[in-house]
């Protein structure tokens, strides 16, 4: 089943409904008409009440596409149901109630994925499989960059999005997470500081960032610099360059290039898909497929989970990082770094 039918809802419906893992018996959405509407669509029952949902069907999985700060509620009550759960990004809009999740699944013995698609990009893939295979070499530093467009017109079509306690924040913790956790997953080490400035520059109606830059420091001295802004006037591609021991890689969420040291490159360019989203967002990329197939495979037992709670928390903890020094005004240190620092996080 699918909680929520909000715009995000085809990226996880039409997967569930072509993949052959996978029958979608319901949908749920607080508003009737929406729930409906989508049942109607996708050929599927209609509930209003997700615990309604639990009580009645039997269910192997659900999808969790609802406002970020409902994203721990509904899972872990999930979970405690015995039913695996994929929860659309962020985990939580805090580290507590997603590391409770993460207990909760593994006390159970249940899949707790959380989306992440960026990282089976065609581009995302490349660069990480140069980086495992030694030929880049250790990354000695990296830098993202995203200018996207977020008027207030589009806070004020929501009743959650904007805000520090539904949403969590704002341009970080919406846009910025997938190109972040795609450096975090490239550099593979512990951040152990984090500096970052943040501010609303642009935006009437909503108080929480629309602008975002710092400096992450890693345990084995990779310097990672992030620049991320929603007041663009339109939503240019994003940008991640590293530089490595043994050459350069530079990528988007469509294309990769590597330049190695010898003089060789690899490229690659994403070719779409013939999966077609009905009302998906470009930028949302065509990865949604592949890791809900994934997550499939991994509660049919066919093989381990690759995204894990436990390893989006790494990502989660990192935004949390972000935000306590953006709104306090100090570094945060983390680890073996934290007796150095009045701000602790432990990642």
């Amino acid at each position: 089943a699918i909680i929520g039918c909000g715009r995000i809802l085809p990226m996880h419906a039409v997967p569930a409904t072509v993949l052959e893992q996978s029958e979608l018996v319901a949908v749920c959405d607080i508003r009737a008409e929406r729930a409906k509407a989508a049942a109607e669509k996708y050929g599927c029952k209609a509930y209003t009440d997700y615990k309604d949902l639990l009580k009645k069907e039997k269910l192997d999985a659900v999808h969790v596409c609802i406002p970020h700060y409902l994203h721990p509620i509904v899972s872990e009550y999930a979970l405690s149901c015995g039913v695996n759960v994929l929860s659309e990004k962020p985990m939580a809009i805090d580290c507590e109630s997603a590391e409770k999740c993460v207990r909760t699944a593994e006390r159970f013995g249940l899949n707790y994925g959380v989306i992440l698609q960026c990282r089976y990009n065609k581009s995302a893939q490349l660069v990480k499989r140069a980086l495992l295979g030694g030929r880049l070499g250790k990354i000695i530093s990296a830098r993202s960059t995203l200018t996207w467009t977020r008027p207030d017109s589009y806070y004020a079509e929501s009743d959650w999005k904007g805000t520090w306690d539904k949403e969590g924040g704002g341009v970080v913790i919406d846009q910025a997470i997938h190109s972040m956790d795609l450096v975090n997953w490239f550099i593979g080490d512990t951040p152990v500081k984090v500096d970052v400035s943040i501010a609303n520059r642009g935006h009437e109606i909503v108080k929480v960032e629309d602008s975002a830059e710092g400096l992450i420091t890693y345990r084995n001295g990779v310097r990672y610099g992030f620049y991320c802004m929603n007041n663009y006037g339109c939503d240019e591609p994003i940008e991640i360059r590293l530089l490595c021991e043994k050459g350069k890689a530079v990528l988007t969420y469509d294309d990769a290039c590597i330049s190695y040291d010898d003089g060789t490159n690899e490229t690659v360019v994403e070719q779409g898909s013939d999966i077609v989203y009905e009302g998906g967002k470009d930028y949302w990329g065509f990865q949604h497929i592949k890791q809900i197939s994934q997550f499939y495979n991994a509660v049919l037992g066919l093989e381990p989970l690759e995204i894990s709670g436990r390893e989006a928390l790494k990502i989660q903890k990192l935004i949390c990082a972000v935000y306590e020094s953006g709104k306090s005004g100090r570094p945060v240190y983390l680890n073996e770094e934290k007796k150095r620092s009045r701000s602790v996080l432990s990642i």
